[in-house]
């Protein structure tokens, strides 16, 4: 083990933890603006308080991100200052521009929606979180863009002075071909792990609290959220299937990984399931459905797609000697789980759903179990997919163009790197306690009172100190 080995670690575990918060982050910021878009339009004060109520759950997320989200941009200067070094004129730029434009955008008006009930005007303070809703998307936008460029370096020149890669097309940057097609892929991931968690609170309420005033309240969420799984799924297959083909075209490798396909097919079987050999060279037994990857990489059942070991020899001779593959079974099988996952919360959802047709009440114990774990399927989805998705790539760290191996940070040593890993480990735990039981505990409290509180004091509004929302 070497500084390189853990500071791979470092970034993998920190970024897989953070983006445990930014799909909910994403799409329950906008599913709150929709529920309070229904209260503004209806007046229906059921709205009024699932607003309120899922505000609450998604104000506790946001936070939490930020704070993971900081400790990302420090690992570049921190353990991958060559990384930085190289690619700092590339990412430079979008990620200002989701700083200085996307971020304050989300922060300021999620500042204004939460101390502005009843004081700014309905029609402005509904904008306002809409606007937060934007700005997180947007955000999304900007770093995915910049994670495209690894993918699939355009719109750049290397300085053959300075080694480093340096923007000459700023939109090309940001039309990535990469960034347009995985942009709405992660979004539809985020409103699949949003939609789950508004399932699995209004489950929980419907069966725990039948008799509640508030039954109706939870009834809606229940179905608005496993509404949201279910087209949110649909949307995560047709994107995946885009991006599927797109990853074929600029990273054979990954694709090549992803299917164990040690050897080029034309036309290619889809692996159900591959054992390889222990060195990764090779197939030994193997469940396949024919023509499906042909299909799904080229769009043509019978098209060529190139296998691991001819890429291999194709890398050799373009890049000069080393191993150019990817950790085989890491690929191949968290594609698979993150397939996986993803189905099993729409089963769930649907499900849900028919417990729910023509008035019923759900009562199975099973279902409310399978339920309370529906947030964490599409949460593990989501981290399989980064993990496939990062893991895939290597040994590069920008592909085609810097080794892994060579971004990163030549002055840190091993005991540093071990030091700042095992802090961050144990401040991410006591980080995930607190964020778990804080959304335990006021998902359980249930829906607020929204009753219009009277004045009788008179005091004067400007008078009156600042109060959270809630």
């Amino acid at each position: 083990m070497d500084a390189l080995d853990v500071a791979r670690w470092q970034f993998g575990v920190t970024t897989v933890y953070h983006f445990l918060f930014v799909p909910l982050t994403i799409g329950l910021s906008v599913l709150v603006a929709i529920l309070q878009t229904m209260w503004h339009r209806t007046g229906n004060e059921r709205y009024l308080k699932l607003t309120k109520f899922y505000g609450k759950l998604f104000l506790i997320n946001f936070a939490m991100g930020v704070v993971t989200g900081i400790v990302q941009e420090f690992q570049f200067g921190m353990n991958w200052s060559d990384y930085s070094r190289f690619v700092g004129d590339i990412f430079g730029a979008p990620l200002a521009i989701e700083a200085l434009v996307a971020f304050f955008l989300e922060s300021t008006f999620i500042g204004l929606w939460i101390f502005g009930w009843d004081r700014l005007p309905k029609r402005l303070h509904l904008a306002s979180i809409w606007a937060a809703a934007i700005g997180t998307n947007l955000s999304a936008y900007f770093i995915l863009a910049a994670n495209s460029f690894m993918q699939n370096p355009v719109g750049f020149r290397i300085n053959p002075e300075s080694g480093r890669a340096e923007l000459t097309d700023f939109v090309a940057v940001l039309t990535n071909k990469v960034a347009l097609v995985t942009f709405p892929h992660t979004l539809a991931g985020a409103f699949l792990v949003a939609g789950s968690l508004m399932v699995t609170v209004g489950l929980w309420h419907v069966m725990r609290n039948r008799d509640s005033a508030d039954t109706g309240a939870y009834r809606f969420a229940t179905k608005l959220g496993s509404w949201t799984v279910l087209v949110s799924s649909a949307l995560v297959i047709l994107t995946g299937d885009i991006q599927g083909k797109i990853m074929t075209e600029v990273q054979p490798m990954k694709m090549a990984a992803a299917e164990g396909l040690y050897t080029t097919e034309s036309p290619a079987s889809f692996s159900v399931l591959t054992v390889g050999s222990l060195d990764g060279s090779r197939e030994l037994f193997a469940v396949k459905i024919p023509y499906l990857l042909s299909f799904l990489g080229t769009g043509d059942p019978n098209g060529t797609v190139q296998g691991i070991n001819d890429l291999q020899a194709q890398y050799a001779s373009q890049y000069g000697p080393g191993n150019y593959a990817p950790i085989i079974p890491v690929t191949y099988w968290s594609f698979r789980f993150m397939i996986a996952f993803g189905l099993a919360a729409a089963a769930i959802a649907l499900l849900v759903l028919w417990s729910q047709r023509k008035g019923r009440t759900p009562t199975s114990k099973w279902l409310l179990r399978a339920g309370l774990v529906m947030p964490v399927l599409p949460l593990l989805a989501n981290s399989f997919g980064w993990i496939f998705t990062e893991m895939g790539r290597q040994p590069w760290i920008v592909f085609g163009e810097m080794l892994t191996r060579d971004g990163v940070s030549r002055s840190v040593s091993l005991t540093e790197v071990l030091t700042s890993f095992t802090a961050f480990t144990l401040i991410y735990a006591v980080l995930a306690v607190v964020e778990f039981k804080l959304l335990v505990r006021y998902a359980r409290a249930g829906v607020p009172d929204v009753t219009p509180q009277t004045d009788d004091d008179n005091t004067d509004d400007a008078e009156r100190p600042l109060a959270f929302a809630y």
